[in-house]
């Protein structure tokens, strides 16, 4: 492993980051806000958005091994992966990375929000809800959905490792097929509370709702703002536990 630089591995998370709550909270916005091009382009166009953020993600962030979320960085902190050092780098750079890529996205989006006569509309674009608001049952939605992210990237990682110390799966050559992942996890378990699993895409945009001057935003749900911080490290802690002696048993 190579000495790393956490200036840059900062960096890194950060405009990874950034990328992907720019590009995934502006498919939202392009679906939901009123006068938007693509207003009504229905679920799948949101999945599909939201995989390609994390494709645009994921290539612009290879030094750090682009993880991106905070249930990931757990997950390879677990697996002995990356170094507490490396963790709390990563979770700051993402929180804060999550944020400015929620601001560029309103500033894009300014005269929607504007325009746009309903509140949780808004806050849609920031932070996820869910359908039917029961927390214990939205909490196992995301501990699975995240269960299911971190377990595949485990899979993923199985055939290498960059020098750096993080799965070599998470770097350029598999930013596909973790896009496709994202994009199926949203089609198939996203129906319940939005897919969050990720932390640092829920709790960045959240701050970044309600603290930026949007026109009727009303509340930011703070009640609810638990649910996708605790569901999806749960779901990463699980799954780095799990992974070693399940991707074992496959692979016999």
């Amino acid at each position: 492993m190579h000495d790393i630089n956490l200036g840059l591995y900062f960096v890194s998370e950060l405009v990874g980051t950034a990328m992907l709550l720019l590009l995934g909270g502006g498919v939202v916005a392009n679906v939901i806000l009123a006068k938007s091009k693509g207003f009504g382009g229905g679920t799948l166009m949101i999945n599909w958005g939201w995989g390609l953020a994390v494709f645009a993600g994921v290539l612009v962030s290879s030094y750090s091994g682009a993880q991106l979320n905070p249930a990931v960085s757990i997950a390879l902190l677990i697996a002995g992966k990356i170094g507490v050092a490396q963790f709390f780098v990563a979770i700051a750079a993402q929180l804060v990375g999550a944020f400015i890529g929620a601001v560029l996205c309103w500033l894009a989006y300014k005269q929607h929000f504007d325009e746009e006569p309903d509140a949780a509309t808004k806050l849609g674009v920031f932070s996820t809800g869910p359908a039917i608001r029961s927390y214990g049952w939205n909490l196992i939605t995301e501990v699975i959905g995240t269960f299911v992210l971190v377990f595949v990237i485990f899979a993923f990682a199985d055939y290498g490792d960059v020098q750096i110390g993080v799965p070599g799966a998470l770097g350029p050559l598999s930013a596909v097929p973790v896009a496709l992942l994202v994009v199926g996890i949203g089609a198939s378990l996203g129906g319940p509370t939005g897919y969050a699993i990720n932390p640092a895409r829920d709790l960045g945009p959240r701050i970044a709702h309600a603290i930026l001057p949007i026109k009727g935003k009303g509340s930011s749900d703070w009640s609810y703002a638990w649910v996708p911080v605790v569901g999806p490290l749960l779901g990463g802690t699980i799954a780095a536990l799990a992974a070693p002696a399940l991707l074992h048993l496959a692979h016999l």
